[in-house]
């Protein structure tokens, strides 16, 4: 049991901080980019720990990763993407993928077509979770990061 917790906590983590470093982040923003990949993944691993359906679980975990990334930036005053980027990628379908090609290699193809399925919708809520997210008034997140900043000075 805290074997699991510590998977899912420190694996996302570390792959989010390893991401970075392959994307050129700056190193003050190495941390975030972790949390922000560890956040988005818990958000997926508890709902989907729920048996709800692996696109619903990723797109509500894209969507904190987009909130959190938001904030993040304004917060960092530094581009979205430096976190959105290396956030989402804990919730690639990759696995998916590579499933959805062996199977068509071996030639099973109603299971490559079962798995190349769930990798779209996992692909498409990805997509729609960063829309929606984006989609809001940039006014709504400043105005959280500047509510904490009152916080912590407070």
């Amino acid at each position: 049991m805290i074997h699991e917790v510590i998977m899912h906590v420190v694996c996302p983590f570390l792959g989010t901080i390893g991401y970075a470093v392959l994307f050129n982040v700056p190193k003050r923003f190495y941390l975030s980019c972790g949390f922000t990949g560890m956040a988005g993944w818990l958000v997926y691993q508890t709902i989907l720990s729920q048996r709800i359906s692996a696109a619903l679980a990723s797109f509500l975990g894209t969507m904190a990763v987009v909130c959190l990334s938001r904030v993040l930036s304004i917060r960092k005053k530094c581009p979205i993407t430096v976190f959105l980027v290396s956030g989402i990628l804990p919730l690639v379908p990759g696995a998916g993928i590579y499933y959805t090609v062996y199977y068509l290699v071996t030639n099973q193809l109603a299971e490559a077509s079962r798995r190349g399925m769930e990798s779209i919708k996992v692909a498409f809520a990805i997509v729609l979770g960063i829309v929606f997210v984006l989609a809001l008034p940039g006014k709504l997140f400043q105005s959280l990061a500047i509510r904490q900043r009152r916080v912590r000075k407070g």
